[in-house]
């Protein structure tokens, strides 16, 4: 769905009157009416005031390639084979993952302002409004297989917080083995999938989401303790910085991954450990354990203790929250 002319008018939150708007667009007023009606789709609403005109409350920020780019590090670029922005998506995983079936795609990016159908773990949705957040994903080719891939989850995390510590959101925690937490709230999630050879040359997508600017409305479809960077930065920060501070991360992180593993990322990750030393139960299916987290080992996986005794739980079809 491509971006509708008068949205990138209306993003700055100001009123513009149909004339303005026909004339700047070089439109009729009729053909503006329309214009604003496709932005219901987009789930936003512009507001009509008589005498005033027309603007998008509050305003937006549409993402931005050449804004984006002009953040990025010189290693970054050098990663970088192509940046995909688009307005709305089922899934920016998804769109990589077809992508990926032409060929080997080490440094494709996508980002959108909206997924129709984004996906979190174990099969949840990952609610996505337009314009709102950070939906994100990036490919690579490691040739060691899933055996490669430990523990990459953990690194994508640590790299994260590190992004959102550079915009101004300290104190990020990171709990076991994919969420990003603030205050306890879940701020943002990461999601890995794999296709190819499990044992030889595969190609890896890597999915954050983060919450920016969450609207009310859409946040009533969350099922947990939720916040967003805009209530946890000391001070404004923009999607298209957030962006260009992730990429600037999550680039160089993917190489070094593939050379070195999870043993650089192990310790920085048990820094920022959200649970470490306390009760939690881990599930998986229908089987629960009730233990206390004792950070992690050097594949990623959780170190649990269990009645004096220490048990390594790996990822997977695995959810870990804190004991009640």
């Amino acid at each position: 769905m491509a971006k509708t002319e008068a949205l990138a008018l209306l993003a700055d939150g100001e009123f513009h009157s149909g004339q303005e708007l026909a004339d700047r667009l070089g439109i009729s007023r009729t053909a503006v009416w329309k214009q604003l009606g496709k932005l219901q789709a987009l789930g936003l609403t512009a507001e009509s005031v008589r005498g005033k005109g027309y603007r998008i409350a509050g305003g937006i920020e549409l993402l931005d390639d050449a804004q984006i780019r002009a953040a990025l590090e010189p290693e970054t670029l050098a990663l970088l084979r192509e940046l995909q922005i688009v307005t709305a998506i089922d899934s920016t995983n998804a769109e990589l993952l077809r992508r990926l079936q032409a060929g080997p795609g080490s440094g494709l990016v996508c980002t959108a302002e909206q997924q129709t159908a984004g996906r979190g773990r174990r099969g949840r949705s990952w609610v996505s409004p337009f314009a709102s957040n950070i939906y994100l994903s990036l490919a690579w080719e490691f040739a060691g297989g899933a055996a490669a891939l430990e523990g990459l989850s953990l690194a994508v995390g640590v790299a994260v917080a590190s992004a959102l510590d550079r915009c101004g959101v300290a104190d990020v925690a990171l709990k076991w083995p994919n969420d990003l937490l603030h205050g306890g709230a879940k701020l943002g999630g990461i999601l890995i999938e794999m296709v190819g050879d499990a044992a030889g040359s595969c190609q890896v997508v890597v999915g954050v989401g983060l919450n920016v600017r969450m609207p009310e409305l859409a946040a009533a479809e969350i099922d947990q303790a939720w916040t967003d960077v805009t209530a946890a930065a000391t001070g404004s920060v923009g999607r298209n910085q957030l962006l260009s501070a992730l990429l600037n991360e999550l680039l160089p992180l993917l190489p070094r991954f593939a050379e070195q593993g999870f043993t650089p990322w192990r310790e920085p990750w048990m820094a920022l450990d959200a649970h470490a030393d306390s009760p939690v139960i881990v599930t998986s299916g229908d089987s629960r354990l009730a233990g206390t987290a004792r950070g992690i080992d050097t594949s990623g996986a959780l170190l649990l203790e269990v009645a004096g005794s220490v048990r390594a739980i790996h990822g997977g079809e695995v959810s870990l929250r804190p004991a009640s």
